[in-house]
Order: C-alpha cells, then sequence, then structure tokens
C-alpha cells in the first residue's frame, strides 16, 4: 500500500520554475514506479513525467520535455518534479501516482495523491 501527498503547487509567472514534492508512505514504495501526471479543467488527465523504481530510468511527455525534471529519494520516500521555463499551458493539478511499473497511462497506475494545484500567470 502506498499513500501519497503532493505539496509545492502555487502560483508562479510564466518562465518561472517551481518544484513539486510527492511523499509516499508505504512499505512499497521503493519498489514503486512514480510518475507525475497533470489535469487542467475540460482536459483529460496527461501524462507528464515518470520513473522508475531504481532512478535509473525517466521518461516524459512531449509537451514537457527539456523543462521539467523528475526525480526521486528512496531513502526519504520522495519524488520530486522540477519545473522549469513555465509556460501558461502548464496549468494544471498535478498528481503524483505509483505504480508495478514506468508507464504512461493515467489507468494502469494504482495510487494517486490528491493533487497540488500549480497556475501559471503572464
Amino acid at each position: 500500500q502506498v499513500v501519497l501527498v503532493e505539496s509545492g503547487g502555487g502560483l508562479v509567472q510564466a518562465g518561472g520554475s517551481l518544484r513539486l514534492s510527492c511523499a509516499a508512505a508505504g512499505r512499497t514504495f521503493s519498489r514503486s514506479a512514480m510518475a507525475w501526471f497533470r489535469q487542467a479543467p475540460g482536459k483529460e488527465r496527461e501524462f507528464v513525467a515518470a520513473i522508475s523504481w531504481s532512478g535509473n530510468s525517466t521518461f516524459y511527455g512531449d509537451s514537457v520535455k527539456g523543462r521539467f525534471t523528475i526525480s526521486r529519494d528512496n531513502a526519504k520516500n520522495m519524488v520530486y518534479l522540477q519545473m522549469n521555463s513555465l509556460k501558461l499551458e502548464d496549468t494544471a493539478v498535478y498528481y503524483c501516482a505509483a505504480g508495478l511499473l514506468v508507464r504512461a497511462v493515467p489507468d494502469e497506475y494504482d495510487y494517486w495523491g490528491q493533487g497540488t494545484q500549480v497556475t501559471v500567470s503572464s
């Protein structure tokens, strides 16, 4: 079982940076692939980034490649999303997710946090 709690969201100007954190509680965290998804009003949930349980493999959605970086610290039961060069279209609720394998499909992740709002202003 994995319980996830996101934090770090807020209001940021376009071009700025923000780091999201996901605190995980559960015995299986270090064995879980982790991912970030986001969902804006009226839009489907979008894949942002994923990282393998070891941290050796990372994947990014096309819309965030080169701007966002996912990382994890298994010793601290934390996963992070460093967001740079933020754009207006990055505005969304960001969700942390955990699953057995690194996947880009929301339905295949088993555990989800409550989400944290990121708002990018001009």
